[in-house]
């Protein structure tokens, strides 16, 4: 006898006028929408952040967050303390924050401009604590496991009573093919199931072989930020979150250089000047979000500089680039993406492009046409490599097995010396993380 299909009504497709869209299942859905009324690409990004969040606690044992935006992360986190520092740039006040409070204000504080209208995902129970800061934000939707009963009345207040709530069942595994209809013909695949947590970090390739628990820990929140993140993707990660990620660019130097930029903003939100800025009664979050993007960019026209002076009771002295160098901390571990296949030498230039900027270690599709050259730019710069390759189960793999499959390389680096990545910023972070992927 045939299974019936369970199907669901979406508020839209992909656009308004792509209508009527509907979810499909043979086997049942393992969500259930308890507020709202998701469209199309609400429910893409549900399903792929609780993929990330959910892997981030199976490897890291940590609570775990993702805050998606057209089908990618713009920032994801495990629940660490946040500092006050932190705090402050997060704007979390002064209420106690839970472990999976601290995750979601760490994914969300990431990149707030790409942030705005995101999916939140949540890898536990929401508690109140986590609910009143989502409250707080422009969001459009959450998925989590679970809500506890105030936490999920709090979020059904959200957006005048129309913010989307989704629970989903954590035991929920999708069958191993995975299929795509695109101009009427379907496409269908093995699922992307490959592990990353530190056993892809076992084979460090470097005459250094230390690599701290920290570092790891953080090539594994960026490897899984990027395998959910639109090709070619790159992404910084430092502290237990992504810092930046550069997400579905053609260019792969360009990528490097867009989460390079991000993990500058980041670090450079903490500043003591940002930290201070007065702004006039009556400027919400995402209006502040933009008057410090603004406030730290060296791009900004005369158009937004006179609108942004708007917002302030008294409109400061922007930052020099000598204030801006002398803010991040020098001399400390640094990460950097390469791609071996990138034309005119870019594999090679990566590092000095990326290292400078808010970095330390990094994850990519890689081959070994230009293995050499690459170890010889690690070893003048004091790089610790490790080639590493996600098992597509928990059964042994060779290399040349996954190869033949076409699933992706990665590659870890540990940087030690401040280099330079752009005549525009040279920024330097402590400790910091950065993965890269290419899917092509």
């Amino acid at each position: 006898m045939p299974s019936q299909k369970v199907e669901h009504p979406l508020k839209y497709g992909t656009n308004p006028h792509q209508k009527p869209a509907r979810l499909l299942s043979e086997s049942g859905l393992p969500v259930q929408v308890l507020n709202g009324n998701p469209g199309y690409i609400n429910f893409l990004d549900a399903f792929n952040s609780w993929q990330l969040v959910r892997e981030l606690k199976d490897s890291l044992g940590l609570p775990a967050a993702a805050s998606f935006k057209h089908v990618s992360p713009a920032g994801a986190a495990v629940g660490l303390p946040l500092s006050d520092v932190l705090r402050k740039a997060y704007f979390t006040g002064d209420q106690e924050l839970s472990p999976l409070a601290c995750a979601y204000a760490r994914a969300r504080g990431a990149d707030r401009m790409s942030s705005f209208g995101d999916w939140a995902a949540l890898s536990d129970v929401v508690d109140v604590a986590t609910a009143n800061l989502i409250a707080k934000e422009v969001s459009d939707g959450v998925i989590a496991p679970g809500y506890e009963p105030e936490a999920l009345e709090i979020l059904k207040r959200k957006r005048g009573g129309k913010y989307n709530v989704v629970s989903i069942d954590p035991s929920y595994s999708p069958q191993d093919l995975e299929r795509k209809e695109v101009f009427g013909v379907t496409f269908e695949q093995k699922r992307n199931d490959a592990v990353c947590d530190n056993r892809i970090l076992r084979n460090i390739v470097t005459a250094d072989k230390e690599l701290p628990e920290s570092a790891v820990r953080d090539l594994i929140i960026a490897t899984i930020a990027v395998k959910y993140t639109q090709s070619n993707s790159v992404c910084f990660a430092l502290n237990g979150q992504v810092i930046g990620c550069g997400a579905g660019q053609q260019s792969r130097v360009h990528c490097v250089r867009l989460a390079a930029s991000k993990a500058d903003l980041w670090w450079l939100r903490q500043h003591p000047t940002v930290l201070g800025l007065r702004f006039r009664k009556g400027i919400g979050r995402p209006d502040r979000d933009n008057a410090i993007d603004l406030y730290l960019r060296d791009d900004v026209t005369v158009a937004e500089l006179r609108e942004w002076g708007r917002c302030f009771e008294v409109v400061p002295e922007r930052l020099s680039a000598q204030e801006k160098r002398e803010w991040f901390p020098a001399g400390r571990s640094r990460a950097v993406s390469l791609m071996p296949f990138s034309p005119l030498g870019t594999t090679s230039t990566a590092p000095i492009r990326a290292a400078s900027s808010s970095s330390s270690s990094r994850a990519g599709l890689e081959g070994r046409r230009r293995h050499r050259s690459v170890q010889r730019i690690r070893h003048g710069y004091g790089v610790l490599g490790s080639e590493v390759v996600p098992s597509l189960d928990t059964q042994t793999q060779t290399g040349a097995d996954l190869d033949s499959r076409k699933v992706f390389r990665l590659r870890s680096m540990n940087i030690q010396a401040a280099l330079r990545w752009s005549q525009r910023l040279h920024s330097r972070l402590e400790a910091a993380t950065v993965t890269s992927v290419d899917r092509g």
